[in-house]
């Protein structure tokens, strides 16, 4: 009965380093924006002033 507990309890710990690891990742990431294309419109408009 020991054993199954202290397996049961080696488990949990497990997954929960695994999960706090997993969050600190993800709050590291870097996130990227790509920039934005001019719109049509804007395209056409600056075409016709030249």
């Amino acid at each position: 009965m020991k054993i199954v507990l202290i397996i049961g309890i080696a488990i949990v710990l497990i997954i929960l380093l695994l999960s706090v690891l997993t969050i600190n990742k993800g709050y590291g990431y870097k996130h990227t924006i790509d920039p934005i294309d001019p719109l049509p419109d804007q395209e056409n408009s600056q075409e016709k002033q030249k």
